[in-house]
Formats: C-alpha cells, structure tokens, sequence
C-alpha cells in the first residue's frame, strides 16, 4: 500500500488500495480480449475468409494497452482520514479528489460481490444527503473495509450530534 502526506491544513497519510483489484481486473481483461479474439476469428474467417480472421490480432493489442492503463488507474486510487473529513483521491487524466465530512455521513455500506468475494475484496460506499458527495472506495480487504465502515460511523454520530 502506497502511503504519503498531502498539504494544505492538516497533514493526511494517504493510503493505497491493496493489489487484489488490480489482479481482479486484470484478469478480466485478459479473459474478454480472449474470448474477443477467438470470436471474432471465427466469425470472420467464416463469414469473409481466412485472411480476414487476422484481425483478430486487434484484440491482443488492446490486451497490452488495457493491462498498462489499469495498473495506471490503480495507482490513482488512494483516500485519507483526516480530523475532519475522508478524502478520496482518483484518476490519472482527470484528476478528481473528494472530501467527505463525517457529519454528513448518512450510510456507510461494505458492498462485495461474487467476483470481489471470491478475490477477497470489499468496496466501501458512503452515502450523503448531497448525491454529488457520494463516494466509494473499491478493492479493500474486507477487514479494512469493515474496520472504515465502523470508524466512519462512529465519527459521523459523533459529528452529527453536535450540529
């Protein structure tokens, strides 16, 4: 896991998502460029000729180019607890950074499905009266999850009943 600082007020240990999602997705990929691949072969060196099944080779080449964006957009994943807030920080292009405040905090779900349960993996979601600030955390070992989810809630009861 990736860990740092950020400035501005109040200092923040960032911390990176664990390696199971990369693993999930990657082997999406390579499981859809596959079946990708043989199908359109097929179809095409039926339908067209033999010649034609060679572009299929487009597939392998969007295997690469997906295999090094994924590792890329993993990296961008990381959030921070912070006195305040919970900041999520994503995105290689498109930078995008959100900070959600304990006291608005209205639901925080642990979400895994088949896929994500079978890779051990958990997504926290935090809900907010405001839709704009929702925001997830994918790919976390469920123990972390549940251990963000129980933190996030204490904070938020105790944010939410000072108002």
């Amino acid at each position: 896991m990736e860990t740092g600082t950020t400035g501005g007020v109040g200092r923040a240990e960032w911390v990176g998502l664990p390696g199971g999602l990369l693993t999930l997705r990657r082997l999406l990929l390579v499981i859809w460029t596959t079946v990708l691949t043989a199908v359109t072969a097929v179809v095409l060196g039926l339908a067209v000729g033999p010649a034609w099944a060679a572009a299929a080779g487009v597939w392998p080449a969007v295997l690469v180019w997906g295999w090094a964006l994924l590792g890329r957009n993993w990296r961008s994943w990381r959030y921070a607890e912070r006195a305040d807030d919970l900041l999520i920080s994503r995105g290689v292009l498109w930078r995008e950074e959100t900070a959600v405040p304990y006291g608005r905090m209205q639901l925080v779900e642990v979400t895994s499905g088949p896929l994500e349960r079978r890779f051990g993996l958990a997504s926290v979601q935090l809900h907010t009266a405001a839709a704009a600030t929702d925001a997830k955390i994918p790919g976390l070992v469920p123990a972390e999850a549940e251990r963000l989810r129980d933190r996030l809630t204490e904070l938020g009861e105790a944010r939410s009943a000072g108002l």
